[in-house]
């Protein structure tokens, strides 16, 4: 409800005055980063003594070099157009009435997001500038972090004349409290996770507040019978190898058959090479031993790991038939010399983004040109793709007359 009464006060708020306050906020987490790293530093130790996995471990960790990160982000907002006001389309009708829609904040903005403590300041951010009060709802293995980060944020936009609960953190470090935040349709306008597959199918299966899905990406390159293959070797190496852990590296490679007995072997060689395990049909496991044969599970897996599974197929229709049967809706890529092949692949493809001749690393918010992003839809509703400012917010018709009435 705090929210809710915050995001009334926010919508009329200028950009001049949302802008000072990010900035200052950016100025503030480095300022104060001495009792955020101290936090930090327990919830990294807990989550060593609980025998947390590595990379995750590494997810949490906040240090001196992040935070400034962080606060980067804060700025490059700022300097980012004001969504709110935005004339989407307007015209005049026959009667003299002027219409427009008109951008607007969505108004409370949740999100449910994993032991990653940098999401807290990007989503409080971008909420923000859209005019938008933000519930966040981090992991309990960051629950110090994420109290420090927020009691900054809260500090700031309250010295800058704004409503400190702007940016909120949900209390509670048990599954009710997320259970709550999803039951609160009238008060929450939309609900955001950002995680597993795990974490957001739960969201979208339990809420009854709308959702807007993001983020799990089993994500393809296929090398097209008429591809450049030097390009399609350094095209596939970069998408699986450039960075494993994110939604937007490949998971799996689809070679047409016309060009397998001359690409296969170079990429198997250069895949293993990045360290790299091949999960691969029969036709790739005859090439290389080392593959291991791929299962429904392979074809199916968002590895986020250095693992690939790779499938010859016989045509670009079977490749696709691949992609409908086993893909996430998040971004594919076509590897060919052919302007009828990439033109086939993108309109049927049914996914968020469709790379020709390029690396699946490409989808990205800031990658695209919008600047940061809260997350990547992999939904046809609302927003689809890298999410900026203006996927942030909602719009309203306005209608200005001169004493018309309706006859």
């Amino acid at each position: 409800m705090r929210a809710k009464a915050a995001a009334a006060l926010l919508a009329p708020v200028s950009r001049g005055e949302k802008d000072r306050v990010l900035l200052a906020m950016a100025e503030a987490l480095l300022a104060r980063s001495a009792g955020i790293l101290a936090a930090n530093a327990e919830d990294v130790a807990a989550a060593r003594a609980a025998g947390t996995p590595g990379a995750m471990v590494d997810r949490l960790t906040l240090t001196e070099a992040r935070l400034a990160g962080m606060a980067d982000g804060l700025r490059q907002v700022a300097t980012l157009d004001d969504p709110v006001g935005e004339v989407v389309r307007g015209r005049v009708l026959p009667n003299g009435m002027e219409l427009r829609q008109v951008r607007v904040p969505l108004g409370v903005v949740g999100i449910i997001y994993e032991a990653r403590p940098n999401v807290t300041v990007d989503a409080a951010g971008l909420c923000l500038k859209s005019g938008n009060a933000v519930l966040l709802r981090g992991s309990a293995s960051a629950v110090r972090s994420n109290t420090a980060l927020v009691e900054v944020l809260r500090d700031v936009a309250a010295a800058g004349g704004l409503p400190a609960d702007v940016v909120q953190l949900v209390p509670g470090l048990d599954h009710d409290s997320v259970k709550h935040l999803m039951r609160l349709r009238g008060l929450v306008d939309v609900l955001i996770p950002r995680g597993g597959a795990g974490l957001i199918r739960a969201v979208v299966e339990e809420s009854t507040v709308p959702v807007i899905e993001t983020g799990v990406g089993n994500c393809h390159v296929y090398v097209d019978v008429d591809a450049d293959l030097d390009q399609a070797l350094a095209i596939t190496v970069n998408a699986k190898t450039h960075r494993v852990s994110v939604c937007n590296a490949a998971e799996t490679l689809l070679v047409h058959r016309g060009v397998a007995q001359r690409f296969l072997p170079r990429v198997l060689a250069a895949l293993h090479d990045a360290g790299v395990a091949v999960h691969g049909d029969e036709a790739v496991c005859a090439v290389d031993p080392r593959a291991v044969p791929a299962t429904d599970d392979d074809w199916a897996a968002e590895y986020l790991s250095l693992d690939m599974a790779v499938r010859v197929v016989d045509s670009l229709d079977d490749a696709v038939a691949h992609i409908r049967r086993w893909g996430s809706g998040h971004t594919e890529a076509i590897v060919t010399r052919s302007l009828g092949a990439s033109r086939r692949f993108i309109t049927s493809c049914d996914s968020a983004a469709v790379m020709v001749n390029a690396s699946t690393r490409f989808t990205d918010g800031e990658r695209f040109g919008m600047g940061a992003e809260i997350g990547i839809s992999t939904q046809k509703l609302h927003a689809r793709g890298p999410m900026g400012l203006p996927e942030l917010t909602s719009t309203t018709w306005v209608g200005v007359g001169d004493g018309h009435l309706v006859s």
